[in-house]
């Protein structure tokens, strides 16, 4: 059969089952989006093309799958540069597609050409420049399986105006699905055997989870390996939901503003088993002082993380569907009650979880963060999938919202993206739709993409927006009056800008609440609403995230 280069790329994404895009169109994908018209192919349309990087993001996280968007040359895909940096940081899998000026036109300084391979070249697992129509279907493939296997990330395939529009013979079979092996046999046999040993020697050992347990979906694997060794378990930000915040041994979130009893644990530790976590300077603090009497076991399928920040005595480096797998095999028929072995120090780190809990300062008049979480949880359904933005609000989230399950905390972790939330938001309600999405934002940063209201209304996406309205840039300014005297140098916000009416404008209907007492009441009409909704809740400007490890310092050094 004859195909123009347009219908290549959708025959392609149907291959891959594609379920939909995110996008923006313009000049140079105008041929794609007309094949896209033709096919009444799934696509939201953003408001901004970040935004539609984003959603794709949200998407790819909450779902497994392999988000997709579209954009046009020059401007377009420069809007999406940061969605991408954002996704690449996390390791999501992420698809994009970029029209480019005709082949004639490239290295010209056309009208809206820009070099996206070579911008995007840091920031991407691929990127490829189309020269020839004939290349497209073996690209995109290629760009697939690329994102999607190893440790996931983005890629990109720029697509030259003429090429949408060039015919080729080609015929499509039908894709051959790869068939998992019945059993999964570790490369890594003798480093396993090692760590089996150091347990055994061990007194203090904790498990600290990363991303990776999420992005390979081996939460249950994990979960049986903790169920039997029976040990304290600290998670990285983006490892949140790896084990259930609400199990006994999760002491929660590791690093500048974990738990007491996390860090501590990390402090105190004789061993130490990482896995899925890269040892990002948050965790970390003093590296030369992180975790200073741990024997450090490193469990990871790039190689280029391990050693890279924090020495591995043991590392074992390979697919965690694998070494997983084999660990839990051989712990269960090292024939070692582990449980009775590690009841003392079990019994420790419990008594610090139990002495230390996050808690937000008493306030009489005014509403504070444990509050509002506590409240929302009371009304939102146990599973919801949980989004924030970056600043003081995402880590009070992290902080107050338990999560249960995998892929139900959904957060710009490395890049520290503000913006990402809504958005995120809405591709993970596209991807779950029958799934609660609650967005947690803060004034600051809801205001970088909040054209993304418009797309919530647009398509009635249903997701339930909770705004901490402190009328500062709450990170920036907390640690201005830590670090910096309390010069606030322009972390405040003077203007009354009112957020519910923005998003009214937009087409969201939206609640206030300011003192305690408003805030059961206008929860529960923001949860009983059918649609979209946003709740924006004042609190103080001087709420602090604590405890808080200074930058540079040791974890035990927290501000408590």
């Amino acid at each position: 059969m004859i195909f123009n280069g347009a219908q290549i790329i959708m025959e392609s994404l149907k291959r891959e089952h594609v379920d939909v895009v995110f996008g923006y169109p313009g000049g140079s994908v105008l041929t794609l989006y007309d094949e896209l018209y033709k096919l009444h192919f799934p696509h939201i349309l953003t408001g901004h093309e970040q935004g539609a990087v984003h959603a794709a993001d949200g998407y790819a996280r909450a779902t497994g799958k392999t988000g997709v968007c579209f954009a046009t040359s020059g401007p377009g895909i420069c809007n999406m540069v940061t969605g991408i940096a954002t996704a690449n940081m996390d390791s999501v899998p992420l698809v994009i597609i970029s029209g480019q000026v005709a082949t004639s036109l490239i290295g010209r300084d056309s009208f809206q050409e820009a070099d996206v391979s070579q911008i995007t070249k840091p920031i991407t697992k691929r990127n490829y420049l189309v020269k020839q129509v004939k290349e497209l279907p073996n690209i995109l493939e290629e760009a697939f399986q690329i994102a999607a296997s190893g440790r996931p990330g983005p890629v990109l395939v720029d697509v030259p105006k003429d090429i949408f529009d060039a015919t080729m013979e080609y015929e499509f079979t039908e894709k051959q699905e790869k068939q998992e092996k019945q059993e999964l046999q570790s490369r890594q046999e003798a480093d396993l055997d090692a760590v089996i040993k150091v347990l055994q020697h061990a007194s203090k050992p904790v498990i600290l989870t990363g991303g990776g347990i999420i992005l390979s979906d081996t939460s249950e694997l994990l979960r049986r390996i903790v169920g039997y060794i029976k040990i304290p378990v600290v998670t990285t930000l983006m490892g949140k939901g790896a084990m259930a915040d609400s199990s006994d041994l999760h002491l929660g979130m590791v690093g500048m503003h974990g738990s007491y009893a996390a860090n501590m644990a990390v402090m105190e530790c004789d061993v130490l088993l990482a896995v899925g976590a890269r040892f990002d300077d948050r965790v970390t603090g003093d590296v030369k002082n992180f975790a200073p009497h741990a024997r450090i076991v490193h469990f990871d399928i790039d190689k280029n993380e391990i050693n890279k920040i924090i020495h591995a005595n043991i590392s074992v480096q390979d697919d965690l569907r694998c070494s997983l797998l084999r660990f839990a095999d051989k712990l269960e028929n090292s024939g070692i009650d582990y449980g009775r072995r590690f009841a003392l120090w079990r019994r420790h780190t419990e008594n610090m979880k139990k002495s230390h809990p996050f808690a937000s300062r008493k306030r009489l008049h005014e509403i504070t963060p444990q509050q509002i979480f506590e409240v929302i949880r009371k009304y939102a359904d146990k599973d919801a999938i949980v989004v924030t933005d970056v600043g003081q609000h995402q880590m009070w989230t992290a902080q107050f919202y338990d999560v249960e399950k995998p892929r139900h905390f959904i957060t710009s972790g490395g890049l520290g993206t503000m913006g990402y939330g809504l958005p995120a938001a809405i591709g993970a309600k596209i991807g779950c739709p029958h799934a609660t999405v609650l967005l947690f934002s803060g004034d600051g940063s809801i205001m970088m993409n909040c054209q993304e209201f418009a797309t919530m209304a647009r398509y009635g996406i249903d997701v339930k927006v909770f705004i901490l309205h402190n009328h500062v840039l709450g990170m920036v300014n907390q640690w201005q009056r830590f670090f910096y005297d309390h010069r606030c140098s322009c972390s405040v916000f003077n203007d009354e800008t009112h957020i519910p009416s923005l998003a009214a404008a937009m087409g969201v209907p939206g609640f206030t609440a300011v003192k305690p007492k408003e805030l059961d009441s206008v929860v529960f009409q923001a949860m009983e609403h059918t649609g979209p909704t946003v709740v924006d809740i004042k609190i103080a400007k001087d709420e602090d995230v604590l405890p808080m490890v200074p930058g540079g310092k040791r974890l035990d050094q927290m501000i408590l």
